[in-house]
């Protein structure tokens, strides 16, 4: 789609809901646990177990927004350099502290002033490391768009359906809502803070030589790193193949050897995302309720992961049956609904 007309409310209300679940309430959530972590430190003579681990999921939730944040930038490669840039400047920070002594900067300071600082150290740790994971796959991306030896992947084409009647599509994905995932990888952040809190108790003395900043980072090297390698291992090994078929009267969809059929009187919401981790395909109507996330499953050789932009025979055929179309202002979030 290539629609120019001025930004309405619906692209408005969109833009604003994308970016009030993955940007601004991960940054509130951030902020809150950042904010109780300093007060619990405060209140306490020392670093306690409750209020490292606020540290290390608040840091986390902030280096989530901001990935996301950069994700929705366009052109892509902007979004790359602002991330890079970033996590540069936190490593190097991070390094110069360890290097220079940390504690010997901080001895002119208040006690109140140090405490804060300690907290944004340490909550900069599970930052830095998810701002750089986000990161290998986007550069990996991008060297392999600039390979000039092979093709650059396209994402899935839409085909003829064998009946003729309207157009099919057929990609990989995930089968798995937003909500689940998100949930997911909180659990996640929260196990690898129990771990890495139990790690740094069951060899206090070693902690105790190399000294807490490094520690952390050897956490997220030993204890970070491959969970979350084993988390996506274990989501694409949930890839399924999935056809979507658009006929002149209803949406027929097969995933595995599920076969639903919806009427398009009968459906109730269709949201076609193209782009990013988070493209996806959510359907409900007919008594079907599915999520089908593409961003994150492997795609196939020579295919990105990625969803084509609806026919423009779709959006005609859907609005005759009553439902209201609204688009983002790039057209990447198309949502179909039906007003009730």
């Amino acid at each position: 789609m290539t629609d120019t007309a001025p930004e309405t409310t619906a692209d408005r209300r969109i833009r604003a809901s994308v970016a009030r679940r993955f940007v601004r309430d991960p940054l509130i959530v951030g902020l809150v646990l950042l904010a109780a972590a300093i007060v619990w430190t405060l209140a306490g003579d020392d670093l306690g177990f409750f209020s490292f681990l606020l540290m290390l999921i608040g840091g986390w939730s902030l280096a989530f927004s901001f990935v996301n944040a950069t994700m929705e930038m366009r052109p892509v490669r902007n979004g790359v350099v602002l991330e890079l840039g970033v996590a540069t400047v936190l490593t190097a920070l991070m390094l110069f502290v360890i290097e220079f002594g940390g504690d010997d900067l901080l001895d002119g300071l208040p006690e109140s002033v140090r405490a804060v600082i300690v907290v944004l150290q340490i909550a900069a740790a599970p930052a830095t490391a998810w701002i750089w994971l986000g990161l290998l796959s986007r550069i990996t991306d991008l060297f392999r768009r600039r390979d000039t030896k092979q093709p650059a992947p396209t994402p899935p084409e839409w085909q003829r359906e064998d009946g003729g009647d309207g157009s099919r599509v057929e990609f990989p994905a995930l089968d798995l809502r937003m909500r689940s995932l998100t949930l997911g990888i909180i659990g996640v952040v929260l196990i690898v803070g129990l771990a890495g809190t139990a790690l740094l108790i069951a060899f206090g003395d070693a902690v105790m030589n190399m000294g807490p900043r490094i520690a952390i980072i050897v956490m997220g090297v030993v204890v970070g790193l491959p969970v979350y390698l084993v988390l996506r291992a274990a989501l694409r090994r949930r890839t399924l193949w999935c056809t979507l078929a658009f006929g002149n009267d209803e949406l027929r969809i097969r995933i595995g050897s599920s076969r639903p059929r919806i009427p398009f009187s009968e459906l109730q919401t269709l949201v076609w995302r193209m782009r990013s981790d988070y493209a996806r395909v959510e359907v409900r109507g007919a008594g079907v309720d599915l999520s089908l996330i593409v961003g994150l499953a492997k795609p196939p050789t020579g295919r990105t992961a990625e969803l084509p932009p609806l026919p423009r025979r779709v959006f005609r055929r859907l609005e005759r049956a009553g439902l209201t179309v609204e688009r983002s202002r790039r057209d990447e979030v198309v949502t179909f609904r039906r007003a009730v």
